[in-house]
């Protein structure tokens, strides 16, 4: 009786850690601001680009840039771009991703790749202008083809990534942080999403035959 006792104990116990470790993982998850949208489209797991050929039209928007100037998709039109998520307040996942877009820039322009790159804050609030060059400086911006768009209602860019990047967007209830997406997007000349990749790894490589193909080079 007493040794069946002691392994009831046991099992309970490892059943209690086994729901600890479950929660701490979730939990890790959700803070690293990465959990994918449930949609028909999730986003990759790894390095890789999205399996199959997809065509996701960005419609209008209308935003300021790092230096205050109104930008909307009309500047991209007949342009190849690369689009990103993030927010200069972020402590885990988007200076990683700026970093990588960084080095993406620099080997799109050792290529000779004209490609234009933007960033939707999905902090608008807090991220005007000055926020926006603090965070750009510590990661090695260069904004001569880099907008860092913001000035926008926070419904506007939840609504935006939600249903045309299929990529979930909302405030940690929990925290000052905004949960979104990691993915990198590449859109074509005429304002369709092409491809996604993963921005915390990505295979810049395949980044840059994928943009050769869009470019016809």
């Amino acid at each position: 009786m007493k040794d069946r006792r002691k392994l009831l104990k046991r099992i309970a116990w490892f059943g209690g850690v086994g729901l600890f470790a479950a929660v701490l993982i979730w939990k890790a998850l959700d803070i690293a601001n990465c959990l994918p949208f449930s949609g028909p489209a999730p986003a990759p797991s790894n390095g890789a680009e999205s399996d199959s050929e997809i065509a996701w039209e960005v419609p209008e928007f209308e935003a300021v840039d790092q230096d205050g100037k109104p930008f909307k998709l009309s500047d991209m039109k007949g342009k190849v771009w690369l689009a990103d998520f993030v927010f200069t307040n972020c402590n885990t996942v988007c200076p990683p991703m700026t970093a990588n877009m960084a080095l993406l820039q620099k080997r799109l322009k050792f290529e000779g790749l004209d490609v234009e790159i933007v960033s939707f804050s999905v902090d608008p609030e807090r991220d005007d202008q000055k926020a926006i060059h603090e965070f750009a400086k510590q990661h090695n911006v260069d904004f001569s083809n880099w907008h860092f768009l913001t000035g926008y209602p926070f419904e506007e860019i939840q609504k935006l990534s939600r249903e045309t990047f299929k990529a979930e967007v909302r405030m940690d209830p929990e925290s000052d942080q905004v949960v979104h997406g990691t993915q990198f997007y590449l859109i074509d000349q005429s304002g369709k999403i092409r491809k996604f990749y993963n921005g915390v790894r990505p295979d810049d490589d395949q980044i840059v035959h994928d943009v050769k193909e869009l470019l016809g080079k």
